[in-house]
């Protein structure tokens, strides 16, 4: 996912829904709106191919280590680093406890070269000993009464009668939570010591504290707690619930490790020779072995990384829930906001290799050097490798393309059997895109990855999105999509996409929303699918969507078609506004005319600001020497409206002035209100780009832009001309750019799918009347007389908590089926009807 967006992500304005969000039909106010829905169940549609729908897991929010991961032992081996949080050190989560000496060292005396640093404890022989506790992640260490925790450390000690070492479960206010553990460290080089904590009390703020008695020197490192109760009772594992969660899903494949994870930082390797360099791509060689020898990196999200979950473990858990594992490897082009392309055949030969090396262990007999290791880690026969994914959202497509060829023809020319994916950069539209995917068509490349995050209208207004990709060329692998929030609305808008994504199966042959997981207490994005706490997980209203429509895909589309819902669009209407983000600026000389030259509106400021309303609150509005200035450089979002909501057609004027600050100014128009409107960003994104924005409910998309940069001090003449749909805007008296905002977010979406014997009718109604709904299944078609309905539905605004789950499945049997009848789907809902076939 492209860093570039992830402000916007985190912004309350961006985020925010409301119930405009999602477009009305001009008879939204009835109860009822009618439609008919025809299948041709005579003729065949496109092969839904198994992997249709799978995940996406990347390392953010939290999502690996104090995530999936079960590790409750925060900074186990004590790497943590500045390279990491500014807020790191090797202490991190750790309080020394008693008298002594505490520290964490990094010298020759370290457990191995990659494991750098470890914690020296130096106890003087008093009985209160020396020590250190653990406050694991999040609130601190989920316990529950009766269950078992499996400790282990490495240690070594220079006291000949050995180190006498206590290992504590307590929680935050000192309460005993098992028996204490005891363990005696014996000799000078490092070795395990084991054992198991039984819970005597359930708390969600555990610590865990380890003290060593005696005297003289004792080294320590893997400090690790992990509960028993893994996923499959793997030791070492994935959190339970966590990964059923995900499992339940039967996702057809699991893209890891990323993600921005992939392309950004160093490519050189966690060695001597780069320093140690801590900023790395994610390579696959540092996650495999033994964990205690496993590389450490910070991670791109703002922490660190410990790659106790690696690869091996990602194609273990692959194959334990039935999915295609899909590796993506670095392209040595970084992206996600750092955009450089490393030039150094040297390395490029190197990331090549390894990429070939990984396919050997993915895929290779254990006789092989790289199948040996898989086969030493507890797994010899192969995984059955057979896509892996070259890049992620490169922002450099010539630059990218050219290491991805090479890339491409050394894994075709050892391995034609695997599919090697390209992608088309962070977006679903611009110059990128079209650049990366005329490379893509011309080189015949056979998938193509491509991401957005879009708003609910955006997603409503393209369903039809791959009606017109060419049956012909690369096939589309969709492997970041999310609507931007996680409210139901959002769902909604996802579920009418995916209608078109099933239609389009013949060219979307792999899609999956992200992120993945979230943890409450450590969110870099949103939305995410399945969010958690220490204790508790929980799926987004999007996670439902995606799991109804992931276990009832179906075996193929059968054509149908659909009327569309009677709607109005009408031109462009709103008010006008104006605004700032993180800049000063200041206006003047406002007016509006309608287009055949009436003036409706002027505003020279020489009367004060009466006429204009502060719209959010934010900013320092005021009249200085005839202009309306704002004056606070720091405030994001300042918007002042004027006029009247029902204008349209007309011309908007206005002089622009930045004074400082990091962006330049804003022209709003079509406004209804704060988070319904259009507005003109110019010098925006940091100062490097312009653009209009529409906003929905809160959600933006971009509708045109260019690199136009905003001078300090330098007043600009900026006009727009609105005319029905079309909008036309010039700056200094120059045409700047234009656009026709005629796309219909039509609410009522379909699309059916055959499965074994049954038909599976799939209705999304994202609107606030019931759809009534004539099905014609063809009169030839005998179906059985009772149907089975599965129906998610709430209001737009609902979202799941742990506590709440307002949307959740619900499943009943709808009697007097027949070759023709009538259904009404409920307001808001998605509803899939499985007839059986006779």
């Amino acid at each position: 996912m492209p860093r570039t967006r992830w402000r916007l992500a985190l912004t309350a304005a961006a985020i925010l829904v409301t119930a405009g969000s999602l477009q009305a039909p001009a008879n939204a106010a009835q109860d009822t709106t009618d439609y008919t829905l025809a299948v041709d169940t005579s003729r065949q549609g496109p092969k839904i191919d198994d992997t249709m729908y799978g995940v996406f897991f990347e390392d953010i929010n939290r999502a690996a280590d104090g995530g999936l991961y079960a590790e409750l032992v925060q900074n186990r081996s004590f790497e943590y680093s500045t390279a990491d949080n500014a807020s790191y050190t090797p202490m991190t989560a750790w309080t020394p406890t008693g008298t002594g000496e505490a520290a964490a060292v990094s010298d020759d005396g370290r457990l191995n070269a990659r494991n750098r640093t470890y914690l020296r404890l130096r106890p003087d022989g008093t009985t209160t000993g020396t020590g250190v506790v653990n406050s694991g992640y999040s609130a601190g260490i989920p316990v529950t009464e009766g269950k078992r925790y499996d400790f282990s450390v490495r240690a070594r000690t220079d006291r000949a009668a050995g180190t006498p070492l206590t290992l504590a479960l307590r929680s935050a206010d000192g309460v005993a939570l098992a028996n204490p553990l005891r363990v005696t460290a014996r000799g000078d080089r490092w070795a395990k010591y084991t054992g198991t904590l039984t819970a005597t009390a359930t708390s969600t703020t555990g610590r865990l504290a380890l003290t060593a008695g005696g005297t003289g020197t004792v080294r320590l490192d893997m400090v690790s707690l992990f509960p028993r109760d893994t996923y499959k009772g793997r030791p070492g594992g994935l959190r339970e619930d966590l990964a059923e969660k995900i499992a339940a899903l039967r996702p057809g494949f699991v893209r890891f490790p990323g993600g921005c994870l992939v392309n950004t930082g160093s490519h050189e390797g966690y060695d001597a020779a780069s320093g140690w360099q801590r900023k790395r791509s994610y390579q696959w060689k540092d996650t495999i072995g033994p964990v205690e020898e496993r590389a450490t990196n910070a991670n791109f999200w703002g922490y660190n990384q410990s790659y106790g979950l690696g690869y091996y473990e990602y194609f273990q858990y692959s194959e334990d829930i039935g999915a295609m594992a899909l590796p993506v490897v670095p392209a040595l082009v970084t992206g996600c906001g750092q955009n450089r392309a490393t030039d150094d055949p040297v390395l490029l030969r190197r990331h090549i290799q390894d990429t070939l090396d990984l396919i050997e262990f993915a895929n290779g007999p254990a006789t092989s050097e790289w199948g040996g290791k898989r086969a030493r880690m507890g797994h010899p026969e192969p995984f059955g490798l057979t896509h892996i994914e070259v890049g992620n959202e490169e922002n450099l497509p010539d630059a990218f393309f050219e290491r991805f060829v090479e890339f491409r023809e050394a894994v075709e020319a050892r391995h034609p059997d695997i599919t090697v994916i390209s992608n088309s950069g962070p977006d679903a539209s611009g110059a990128t895109f079209d650049r990366a995917w005329q490379l893509n068509r011309d080189a015949g490349v056979a998938m193509v990855d491509e991401h957005y995050y879009k708003s609910p209208q955006w997603f409503l207004e393209n369903n039809d999105r791959y009606d017109s990709y060419d049956r012909s060329g690369p096939k589309v692998f969709l492997g970041e999509y999310a609507s931007q929030d996680n409210r139901f609305r959002n769902a909604l808008s996802e579920a009418a996409f995916m209608t078109g994504l099933e239609r389009n199966a013949d060219v979307v042959k792999l899609a999956s929303y992200a992120p993945l997981l979230a943890s409450t207490t450590a969110v870099q994005w949103r939305p995410d699918m399945i969010w958690f706490d220490s204790t508790r997980s929980w799926g987004s209203t999007s996670y439902e969507t995606q799991k109804l429509f992931m276990t009832n895909t179906g075996d193929r589309v059968v054509p149908s078609t659909s009327s569309a819902t009677p709607a109005l669009s009408g031109p462009i209407e709103g008010a006008i506004g104006l605004s700032t983000w993180a800049t000063s600026a200041a206006y003047d000389d406002v007016s509006v005319t309608a287009a055949d030259g009436t003036p409706l509106f002027s505003d020279d400021f020489s009367a004060g600001d009466s006429r204009w309303t502060r719209a959010t609150g934010t900013g320092s509005w005021t009249v200085q020497d005839g202009r309306y200035v704002q004056s606070d450089a720091t405030a994001e979002n300042t918007l002042v409206t004027a006029g009247d909501p029902a204008w349209h057609d007309y011309d908007l004027r206005t002089k622009a002035t930045k004074l400082s600050g990091e962006e330049g100014f804003l022209i709003a128009f079509g406004v209804k209100d704060t988070g319904n409107h259009y507005w003109w960003n110019l010098g925006g994104w940091n100062n490097t780009q312009s653009a209009v924005e529409k906003s929905v409910g809160g959600a933006k998309r971009t509708m045109v832009s260019d690199g136009t940069s905003i001078e300090t001090g330098r007043t600009y003449d900026v006009r727009v001309e609105v005319r029905g749909r079309q909008v036309t805007l010039y700056l200094d008296d120059r045409k700047w750019g234009s656009f026709t905002d005629d796309k219909v977010a039509e609410p009522f979406r379909q699309v059916v799918t055959r499965d074994g014997k049954d038909l599976v009718v799939k209705v999304v109604n994202a609107q606030d009347a019931a759809a009534r709904t004539a099905i014609d299944l063809g009169r030839a078609t005998r179906v059985a007389p009772t149907a089975r309905v599965t129906t998610l539905s709430g209001s737009p605004d609902a979202v799941n908590t742990a506590d709440d789950r307002p949307i959740a499945p619900r499943t009943s049997t709808l009697t007097g089926v027949a070759a023709t009848f009538t259904h009404t789907f409920p307001p808001n809902s998605i509803t899939f009807l499985r007839v059986r076939t006779q």
